[in-house]
Order: C-alpha cells, then structure tokens, then sequence
C-alpha cells in the first residue's frame, strides 16, 4: 500500500499509490482515469476482480433507459421518467487465479507495491502496472495492463493484461476471461434491473443484451489470444446465462508470464439490425484479433494524433496549467466526435451516472464554441441540427405547461427531446435554457460570418422560442413593464423568484433575435416557413422585447453607478461574503439544508454574470467590473460551469490574479477535486468552459461587434507563451502569443481578417506578427 499521489505532466495524468482503503479515493480514480471515443466508454475499473469500493460504468451513446420519476408530491406537467445513462456490460473483465488464490488488491493482507496508473492524453492509453503479494500463499506477482477504447474503430474495446510471477515455482494460474451482462445502476429510482438478456451465442461467444421498456439492444462479441512462453494457450468456453466466459491455465515458474490479449466489438440496434448484431461484433473483434493489440493500438494513436492536430492548446511556463487544460480537451474529445447528430455532450460523459440524460443547456452555452473552433463547422453544426430535430417535442414540452401557438420550451434534461428532468424548480422554472439554445444559433452564425444555417432550421428554433418567451412574460401594471415571475436563474441556489435579471435579459434578446432573423430569412426566401409569421406576432414580440423589465440596484441608471440586479428582493438577503464561510462548511450543498442555502445571497455559479459573459460587446468595461466585484465574492462557485465564465470576466477586465486563480480552478476542478464529488464521474461540459478561459479569456479571442475575429492576449504573469489552433471561416489559423507579440498564420492557406491591437490584418500562409503593448 502507498499514499495515492497525482503527478503534474503536461501529456499525461500519473497516479503513484494506492490504498484500497480509501474507496472514495478509488472511485475518484476510476472517473479520472476514464476512456472513450464519443460513441462509448467507461470507467477505469480494474479488469481483475476488485472487492473494494467501486462504481462500476461502462456506457453506450445513445443508449438509456426511462427511469420512472420518483417524487413526494405529483404535480401536473412532471416528465413521466428520468433518462438515466445506463451502466452496460462490463466488457475487461480478467479474473485471475494463482495457486488457487483469486487476485484481489483489497483482499485483506495483500500488499500492494509499485502502483503506477497512467493515462497518456496523446495516444488515449489507460495502464496499470503493479506487483502484490497474495495474503495467503505469499506468492508475489506483478501485473501490466493496458486497455483502449479505439478512436480508428468506433465499435472496439481492447485490453492488453501480463501477468508475470516473481516467486515461486510451478505455480497454477488460471485466468477467466469475460464480458458480464449481469449488471446494475448504482442510480435507481426503484432499484430495478435495467437490462434483460436477449441471446447468449456461446460458440460464436457473442451476448446481445436489451434494455427494458425502451428496447435497445446492445451486443458484445468476445474474441481472446492467451499466451505462455511463446506458446498459445486453448480455452475452455465457460459462457452461460448473462456472461460470456473463456477459462485458460497454466503453470508459471518464477520470470515467467501469461499475456492476454482481448478484443470485445460493441455494437448497438440504433446503428445496425438487432438480427445481425452478434455477427457485425463478432466481426469486429475477430478483425482486432488477427491485427493484434499493437496493430489495434498504432491505429487508435494515429487516430488520436488528428484529433489533436486541430485542438491542442499549448502554455509555456507552467505545467499545472498545461495539464489541467490538455485534460480537459482529452475528455471532450473523447466524449464527442460529431459523427452521429443523435449523440450530444453528457455532463459526466462516459464517466459516471449522475445527473442522467445526454443533453443540458451546458452543450449551446459552452461546448458548441468549443467545437466549432477546434473540430470545424460540420461537427458543431451536428450540436445545432440535434436541437432543430428535437422542435416537435419542444413544442409539446410547452404544451404540457399549458402554452399554445408552436411556443416551444426545451428541455433541461433530454435524450429525445421530451423533458426528463423531474425537480419542480428546475423542469418548470429553468427556463432560461431556451434562451442558450438561442445563443448557440447566433454564436454559430457570426463565428462563421454567414447565416445560412437560419434556413436550415434555425430561425423556426427561434420562432418557437420566440413565442414562448411572448406567453411567458406578463404585463405588470404597477411597474408598467412585462415581466417574468417564478422562475430559477443558473444560480440554483435561488428558486421561484421573480424578475431574474439573466432571464429576463436573455428573453428580450431573443424575441429581438427572432424579429431579426426571421426578416433576414423572409427577405431571401419569401416562401420559407419564418415568412409566414405575421406582422402582429412580430409586433408584439417587440413590445414585449422593447418593455421588459431589468432589475437594477440601487434604482437608478446602472451606467453611472450601480448593479444589476440578480432578482427582486435579492438585497433583502443577509449580504456575506463566501470567504466567510467556514472551510468546515464548504461545500455548502453537502453541509447546509436547503432552507438554510435559499435564504442566504450565496451563488452557486454565474447568472448576472454569465449574461454579461454573452453579451460583453453591449456593456462597457466599467459596468462589467462593477458587476463582477459585487457578485464575485458572493459566489460559491459550487457549479462547475462557474469558475470559468469569472475568469474570462477578470481576464476582460483587468484582474490577471483573480483570473489565474479561477482558471486554475475550472481546469483542474476534477484532477484536485475541488468540489469533492470526483468519485461521481467528471464534468465534462464545464471543460469546455476552461477551454474558453483560456483562448477568450488570456488568448482575448472574440468575434466583435464588427464580425471580425479580435485577438486581444493578456496573459498570465508566469505564462511565457500560448499557442493554439482555430478553425476560423475556412482557415485553420495558427496563434502563438508571446514576448510582448502576436503571431498568426494560415496552416492550410485559407484566408482570413483578424483584428490585433485594433488594427486590421489579412492572414494567409505567410506568418504576420504584430507587437503588442
């Protein structure tokens, strides 16, 4: 046993230690330590048998299961289930016995030692190498693990496992090599079983599994080379019921090895006929098999090598922070390709089962710039088609709360689009989303300088939103303005308030967006759909548009002095500030009732802010600032999506510590586990968030008013440099910031405007460099 220890490498997250222990440190573990390919993935658990603390997952994109909603009190218009991501086969597993004993490092006596864990970020490559002497016979052996999670093939599992023996002769090891069916959710409404077996194909040693109620199948094809001194080890077939099994022996004497080589294809209905599953992942890790894991492996590496090509992002000067970041992309990436428009970014991945659904608001407010700056137009395209697709159950989604007309209302949580979230406040109150699935619209837009995506189906996206929001506001007379009553802000930790500055804001916006956008498209194309909105419905979006109101404090113009205010009755709260609360305390949401949370002025993540975030081009700097002092300190940055949204805000205005400080925060939030719940799974939609940190907040990077793409660094003091890639309009420029300068080229000659120190530049393939103050 050894203290776990992460180490700080720029390419690589290194684990030194272990202790079995401590199964909150091994969960934690298993999410850090987590692979995929945007199509599946899992948890690293150990492919032997572990008696310790675990959350077993391995999941499948696409794949869920509709767990019925479980609540005290019903109220009208609760979705009828939670979507939760379902843990699926677990495909790695190797259990081993030597000399009778079953290897497990938390049986009690076993001494574990030399534990390393590695995930190599470049080649998306999970090891494990340790050596453990058995409580009972004292035999001492030492394991190397490898598994992947193909990127070059999206259907393929692989595990490379060497055990080699370090005392002893004459030793029998037998090893059973699986891929268990019988598994469970840890979250479960009912405690209910998820999956039920549709066929066992011993021979072919393929088991397709299916889903109840919502009737998926899922199947996994076996295929194992087992060898002992250079020779090939035969297996008994030991598969029955939900578990496909192959059992091998042999007898080692010390230095010597078994190798396991393991190929499991993972193939699904929503992509091939449920009666050619077992055939199609068979065939799959048949192909595997004859390549071999190094083959299988030098594909995936070549496949990861282009993911990174586009997408990397290099600091000088600071391996925390370079870390950090390339951990955050390494979980994007392999969380979203783009390749399916039915898949989108979950907020754990395939890293844990929490929160369930695959799609939150988290996807249009942070991740779609993410992609469509590093991965290219068509994949973040993909982002937007999945919610024009989904406009039917939006639509429906609104109709259940009672609005009429094609108001559409999406949905917080979602993996059809129907609402699947089943918390009052937050299904019923959480409207501001709608207001993100129309920003994703008009960021894509003027990111890319063209509006063509509006006649592919995003001004009908806004029309439906447009006219929820019209329904939604109501007409105050004593203020003699509309506004907008009970409602939840992105500040969580406030539910049920009126007039949330963020919402109602974010409404107005889009009703002015939706008038726009609409003319733009009716103006081209008379006989498209948004033309037949009439000039009343338009009229009165504008009414309601120009008259909404906005809270501010004090009441007064809140260009001279003042903030805007987060909701009425905010400054009725007792004003403390965060760093107030004892350590002993935090986080609050694990420590403090819930009563006790809503009374206070504690803010769980941006609100006032993250509008001002959006919006940064309409605001001066000074009411930006002035905004961020008062509800900085306020916020307890107990969401994920918080940190990285007041980086960028002390980036834009000047306060370089403060921004340091909550950059290292949002991208190391899960490797130094800053809001103790790692050993959930990880927060993948907030990476995007760091990402964003660092190229709009130190690299400055943002499309102006002008339409034209502004660079405009303030690094960090201890940075030497910052290099990064974007997909920019058809160029993949090259930025590098460093020694008081700005380079930029074009790596694939394409073309294109930048604007440096408020002077206009053309950028092709001949570099250009511009200093900067």
């Amino acid at each position: 046993m050894g203290e776990r220890r992460l180490e700080i490498d720029p390419w690589r997250i290194v684990e030194t230690g272990f202790d079995a222990a401590d199964g909150r440190a091994c969960r934690a573990s298993e999410s850090l330590f987590s692979v995929g390919n945007g199509a599946m993935g899992g948890r690293a658990n150990f492919e032997e048998f572990f008696s310790g603390e675990s959350l077993q997952g391995n999941y499948i994109g696409g794949v869920y299961y509709p767990d019925k909603t479980r609540v005290g009190w019903w109220k009208n218009g609760y979705p009828e289930y939670f979507a939760k991501v379902l843990n699926s086969a677990f495909w790695p597993g190797v259990d081993l016995y030597i000399g009778g004993e079953r290897l497990d490092l938390a049986a009690p006596g076993a001494v574990v030692g030399d534990f390393r864990r590695e995930l190599d970020m470049r080649r998306g490559l999970l090891t494990r190498e340790f050596t453990v002497v058995l409580p009972k016979s004292g035999v001492r052996v030492a394991v190397e693990a490898r598994r992947l999670v193909s990127m070059s093939e999206p259907e393929l599992g692989a595990v490379s496992y060497k055990l080699t023996l370090l005392s002893g002769d004459d030793v029998e090891v037998a090893a059973t090599v699986f891929v268990e069916g019988d598994v469970r959710n840890e979250d479960a409404n009912y405690d209910e079983k998820f999956w039920e077996l549709s066929s066992l194909d011993r021979d072919a040693r393929a088991l397709t599994m299916r889903t109840r109620k919502t009737g998926f199948e899922v199947c996994w094809g076996q295929r194992v080379a087992v060898s002992c001194a250079d020779r090939r080890l035969s297996g008994e077939n030991l598969s029955a019921g939900e578990r496909v099994a192959e059992r091998f022996e042999a007898v080692l004497s010390a230095g010597q090895s078994v190798i396991i080589e393991k190929f499991v294809g993972v193939v699904s209905s929503l992509n091939h006929p449920a009666g050619e599953l077992a055939d199609v992942a068979c065939g799959v890790a048949q192909r595997a098999l004859e390549q071999g894991f190094e083959a299988v492996l030098m594909a995936h590496e070549a496949a990861w090598a282009e993911r990174w090509e586009g997408c990397d992002v290099v600091i000088g000067g600071d391996e925390r922070a370079q870390q950090g970041i390339r951990f955050c992309i390494f979980q994007l990436l392999q969380t979203y390709t783009g390749r399916d428009s039915r898949l989108n970014v979950g907020p754990k991945g395939f890293t844990g089962e929490k929160y369930g659904g695959s799609t939150y608001w988290d996807t249009e407010a942070y991740c779609l710039p993410f992609y469509l700056a590093t991965c290219g137009e068509e994949v973040a395209r993909q982002l937007l088609l999945y919610r024009y697709k989904q406009l039917p159950q939006a639509i429906e989604n609104a109709r259940k709360l009672g609005f009429s007309g094609g108001a559409a209302l999406y949905p917080m949580v979602t993996m059809t689009g129907e609402e699947c979230h089943n918390e009052w406040e937050i299904t019923f109150e959480e409207i501001h989303r709608n207001g993100a699935i129309a920003y994703a619209i008009y960021n894509f837009c003027r990111y890319t300088g063209r509006q063509d995506y509006l006649f592919e189906g995003g001004a009908e996206v806004l029309i439906g939103i447009a006219r929820f929001w019209a329904q939604r506001a109501t007409w105050s007379e004593p203020k003699g303005r509309f506004v907008i009553l009970g409602v939840t802000g992105p500040n969580e930790y406030e539910n049920n308030v009126n007039n949330n500055w963020y919402t109602n804001y974010l409404a107005a916006w889009c009703l002015k967006y939706a008038i726009d956008a609409v003319g733009y498209v009716a103006s081209r194309d008379p006989k498209h759909r948004a033309a037949a909105v009439s000039a009343v419905e338009l009229a009165r979006w504008a009414e309601v548009a120009e008259g909404m109101f906005l809270p501010v404090w004090p009441e007064s113009p809140v260009d001279k002095e003042g903030i805007f205010l987060q909701q009425e009755g905010y400054m009725d709260k007792e004003q403390v500030m965060a760093e107030d609360i004892p350590v002993s305390e935090r986080p609050i949401n694990q420590h403090w009732s819930w009563d006790r949370i809503l009374r206070s002025c504690f803010i769980k993540q941006a609100d006032v802010l993250q509008g001002l975030y959006f919006f940064q081009e309409f605001f001066d700097r000074d009411v930006i600032a002035r905004n961020f002092d008062f509800y900085e300190p306020r916020t307890v940055h107990e969401s994920s999506l918080s940190p990285c949204v007041h980086s960028i805000l002390a980036s834009l205005t000047g306060r370089a510590e403060k921004a340091y400080e909550l950059y290292l925060r949002t991208a190391r939030l899960d490797l130094d586990d800053y809001n103790r719940e790692v050993h959930e799974g990880l927060h993948i939609t907030s990476m995007a968030g760091s990402w964003l940190s660092v190229i709009e907040g130190f690299g400055g990077v943002r499309i102006g008013l002008d339409g034209k793409l502004h660079i405009a660094p303030r690094l960090p003091e201890g940075w030497s440099s910052l290099a990064f890639r974007l997909h920019y309009r058809g160029a993949i420029l090259s930025i590098r910031v460093a020694a008081g300068e700005v380079a930029v080229s074009s790596e694939n000659g394409g073309e294109a405007e930048v604007v440096i120190g408020g002077d206009l530049y053309k950028v092709g393939h001949e570099r250009i460099i511009v200093k900067i103050g």
